[in-house]
Order: C-alpha cells, then structure tokens, then sequence
C-alpha cells in the first residue's frame, strides 16, 4: 500500500500543480455544465410556462367576412392584423413572412347561418418551430368558437347541449410536484455521470499514453516498485479527481435546480443536502470502474491524441443505457440494477421523485459496479507486466 500511496500523491500532485488540467476537469465540466443546462431549463419553463392569453399578431384575409370570430379571437388575445389578398396571394405572404395566416372565403357567413359547415382556411409554415406553438393555440381557439356555436345551435332548437358528451373522462393526476420535476430533469443523470467520466480522461491519458509518448514510462517501470502497483496508484489519483468533480457537479446542479423556476410548472425540485448526498454515494462505487476502462483503453494507444480519441468513443458506452432507459421508459427491478451506469440512473431519479429504493437493489447495483472496477482494475495491473506496453 505504501507504493501504491507514492505513485497516487505523484500523480494527484502533478495533476493539481497542471493549472489548465485542474481548470477543465474542475471548472468546465462540473460547474460550467450545471450552469448552462440550468440556463436552457429556466428559458424553456419561461418559454412554455406563458399564459395562454399573452397577446398574438394574426394576419387575417377578409376579416370582415366573420366579425364574430374576429370578436372572440380578441378576446383571448390575439391581435387581428387585416389583410386583403386571395388565396395564392396568402400563400406567398406565409411563404416570404412564415407567419401564420387565416383566410376566411366568401361564403363563410352564408354557411354558418344556414347551419353548414364553414371552412376556414389556416396557411402557416409548421416546419418552422416558433410558428408551431401559435397555429397549435389557433386550432385550440377556433374548435372552442365551434363547439360554443353547436351548443348554442342545441339550445336553440330545445335540445340539450350535454347530448353531444354523452362520456365525461376526469382525468385525475397522481403525480407528485417531485416526479413531475424528474420528468422534467431526465437528463440529469447523464449529465452527471458524463461529467464525472470526463474528469478522469486527462489523468488516464496522461498516466498512460501520456507516459509514453514522453518516454518517460520506461524509467518508471524499472523502479523497483511492482508494475501493478504502479497502475493502481495512478488509477486511484483519477478516480479521486473523478469523486471531487463529482462531488462539485451534484453541488452545482443542487444549486441551479432551486432557481430555474420549476415551481411555476407546479414542480417542485426534490434534491436538497440529503438527495445530494445520497446522488455521490450511489455513483461513487462506479469510479473505479470507469478509471480502469479509460486506464485499460489508454494503455492500448500510442500517442496522446489517439488516446483521446479511443477513450472519448469508449465513454460513450456507460452512458448508452441511459439513452435506452429514458427513451424504452425502463422502471428499476433486480435484473436491470445490475448493470452499471443504469443502475446509478434509477438511483439518482429515485432520489429526484422522492421514491424509495428497496435496499437490495441499492446493494445489487454498488456490489456490481465495484467487481466490475476490482476485475478492471486486475486486468490492468496484468496488462502493465508485458513488456509489449513500453513499444
């Protein structure tokens, strides 16, 4: 253990003393990320959190020809623009403004009032997505116009207007402010675990390939410490790099999450000190394994850039089962916690809804996640005994 602690002070030493190493494993991964995802999040709720009666321009042809509508359109806010222009001439306007366009046709008022259906024509560029939203609220405000015109048909002819419902679906949401924020943050893990990863790529390299391409890594290998040792101490200095950013990126999205605004959705974020500390202690016993991977790989190539490239593409493959499990909607179970990255996924989204986790699958998932490091880790020290490493 004595060697073993030499090599890792060595290597935690020179990567503290490297400013710009420090700066990127520190910095831009664990804080600058909590912050621009907690940017995007606080513009998106903003975005989608507008009332549905915030003013709206709408370009109209021959508004005059529905006063009503226009009249009710008004109501909810929208803006009536008037335009005059036939059909062809309101394509080419959508066509060079991308705004949207209702055109209402000659016999609109004829039809209504003789109880036949009355078309509206809507032109709008829905490729564009800053057009989506307004044609999506249009559609919602002219289907009200028509069914209050069918009840009020209804009621004129002494009919009862509840006829035309004869179910009513209630519709009754058991989700909690806790959950409904989760849904919302589904990412979050991936973020963490991706940012976690990547603070241990620079000292895996360099302790590595690194190593080799300085010529350096002879000389160390013919101290008279076993190879193995070697190996474990520079992988124990990246997976203490690895816990300390992790450590600053869960504080980070700690903070960012209490101030983007979840509350205005009717969300409530669920990751105080306790959730916090239980996200570190479940990711914690995949530090080693991810540290011996990028140790493993690393050793393999010959050159720093080569390394870089090889173990970016293999740190792709502990966070694909995250990618799976929120597009595939997988729910934890024994089977699926034994598999590491996806494991501390369910935990860490546990955590965020306020869910309890049967211990047993909390245990599945650390025992998994550390062998899988111990078996890394051994098959790295073997590999470090070969003299075919140093060419």
């Amino acid at each position: 253990m004595k060697s073993i602690w030499r090599v890792f002070r060595k290597e935690f030493g020179e990567t503290l003393r490297e400013r710009r190493s420090l700066i990127t494993t520190l910095v831009v991964g664990p804080l600058l990320m909590p912050a621009l995802i907690g940017v995007v999040l606080s513009f998106a709720i903003r975005h989608s959190g507008a009332p549905s009666s915030r003013p709206m321009s709408l370009a109209v042809a021959h508004a005059e020809r529905a006063p009503q509508l226009m009249a009710f359109l008004a109501q909810y806010g929208v803006r009536i623009e008037a335009v005059h222009a036939d059909r062809r001439q309101s394509r080419r306007r959508v066509e060079r403004s991308h705004g949207p366009l209702l055109y209402v046709p000659r016999d609109f008022g004829a039809r209504l009032a003789s109880g036949k259906p009355a078309a509206l024509r809507l032109y709008a560029d829905e490729s564009n997505r800053a057009v989506q939203g307004r044609v999506r609220r249009l559609r919602t405000l002219i289907g009200l116009y028509g069914g209050t015109i069918a009840r009020l048909r209804l009621v004129a002819r002494g009919l009862d207007p509840q006829l035309l419902t004869p179910i009513a679906l209630h519709p009754i949401d058991v989700s909690t402010p806790q959950s409904r924020a989760a849904l919302a943050l589904g990412m979050l893990s991936y973020a963490i675990l991706f940012t976690m990863l990547m603070s241990g790529l620079y000292i895996a390299i360099d302790a590595t390939a690194g190593e080799r391409e300085r010529g350096s890594l002879e000389p160390l290998l013919t101290m008279p410490v076993r190879r193995e040792h070697l190996v474990y101490g520079k992988m124990l200095a990246a997976c203490a790099m690895m816990a300390i950013s992790l450590v600053l990126t869960v504080a980070a999205f700690a903070f960012a999450m209490h101030h983007i605004g979840l509350d205005r959705l009717g969300m409530s974020v669920n990751f105080g000190p306790a959730v916090a500390a239980g996200i570190v202690l479940g990711c914690l016993p995949l530090i080693p394994a991810g540290a011996a991977l990028m140790t493993l790989v690393a050793s393999y190539t010959r050159s720093y850039r080569e390394a870089q490239t090889y173990v970016g593409l293999v740190l792709l493959i502990p966070t694909l089962p995250l990618i799976f499990a929120n597009i595939m909607g997988l729910q934890p179970r024994a089977a699926l916690m034994a598999v590491p990255s996806l494991s501390q996924h369910f935990i860490i989204m546990s955590l965020l809804r306020a869910e309890p986790l049967p211990a047993p699958d909390i245990a599945i998932s650390a025992t998994v996640s550390l062998a899988l490091g111990a078996v890394l880790m051994f098959l790295a020290g073997r590999l470090y005994r070969r003299e075919k490493l140093l060419g």
